[in-house]
């Protein structure tokens, strides 16, 4: 076996196992280094998994590991936008003042990651704001789907802002308009199908922007 077949046969596997996650930086340097050997047969293989969709490369970004499994991806997205706004209605009317004020607050938090973006911290802070909203749903069974998605989503992705983050100045904005309509909802200016749609949206957006950048990297017909 080549060097350059070693550093493919290493880097698949991690990929198909998933130590190297969605989104994981492939650094040269450093996987050449637990390769022991040099930066060239690493690029040859990494080229090779980039070929076959493994892996993505992007200016000022570098390699890294694709979104796998995009059909799953999507109807995991999809049904998730269903059952989390439907989730979110219910819950806006029992949302207390408090509660709205900590969602706020972790959605500022989220604005002020967008200058040094970190893609893994967005996305931990990005659950903690739905959990807020989600969580106070009256419905166990609904709630219950939402879990499921959720948990589906971490195996799937390590986090869909690595893939496209400028979605995540959009998301922030999103945010604060579905705080708006339960704001609205609680005094009486808005109907709960108003919030459970926009929760919809917001969370369709996402995967319509990965779903896109998806799409725009994978190898024309005739580049195979």
């Amino acid at each position: 076996m080549s060097k350059s077949q070693r550093a493919y046969a290493y880097l698949r596997e991690r990929i198909e196992d998933g130590r190297f996650v969605p989104g994981y930086r492939l650094v040269l340097a450093q996987l050449a280094g637990e390769l022991d050997m040099s930066v060239v047969p690493v690029r040859e293989a990494i080229r090779r998994l980039e070929a076959e969709g493994l892996v993505t490369f992007e200016r000022n970004v570098g390699a890294q590991v694709a979104l796998l499994k995009e059909t799953e991806y999507q109807h995991t997205m999809e049904t998730l936008a269903l059952v989390e706004g439907f989730a979110t209605a219910l819950s806006a009317p029992h949302l207390s003042a408090t509660q709205l004020d900590a969602a706020r607050a972790v959605n500022e938090r989220m604005r002020d990651c967008l200058a040094d973006f970190d893609p893994h911290r967005f996305t931990e802070l990005n659950l903690e704001f739905h959990a807020v909203l989600f969580e106070p749903c009256p419905n166990p069974h609904v709630l219950d789907l939402v879990h499921r998605g959720w948990r589906r989503m971490t195996v799937l992705r390590d986090s869909s802002f690595s893939f496209v983050p400028g979605r995540a100045r959009e998301s922030v904005a999103e945010h604060d308009g579905i705080l708006d309509l339960i704001g609205g909802l609680q005094a009486g200016r808005t109907e709960a199908l108003d919030v459970e749609l926009a929760a919809r949206r917001h969370r369709t957006n996402t995967l319509d922007a990965v779903l896109a950048r998806q799409a725009s990297h994978r190898p024309h017909p005739s580049e195979k």
